[in-house]
């Protein structure tokens, strides 16, 4: 069977792009788990950081990257103080 260079090159295309979207989603991987460890806004940002850096790229879609950032906020976030009743 006769080998069609363009398939050979969308091949070679094909594994490239594979080695680098899996070096962003191992970096995203690596920030997360520091998160989980140590969580505070530093690192928050750093997480924010890479996941806004995988959707420049094409890495995550948009949305996904909106449900992780807002499911990491929640761990950072503190709960509010309730208003004390001196107020009226």
């Amino acid at each position: 069977m006769k080998v069609i260079k363009s398939a050979v090159k969308a091949a070679r295309q094909s594994r490239k792009r594979e080695k680098r979207n899996n070096g962003v989603k191992a970096n995203i991987r690596d920030e997360i788990r520091k998160l989980r460890k140590t969580p505070d806004t530093k690192t928050l940002e750093k997480v924010y950081s890479a996941i806004d850096k995988a959707v420049k790229h094409g890495v995550l879609h948009r949305n996904t990257a909106a449900r992780k950032k807002s499911r990491f906020a929640k761990l950072i976030k503190v709960p509010k103080a309730k208003p004390s009743a001196e107020k009226k």
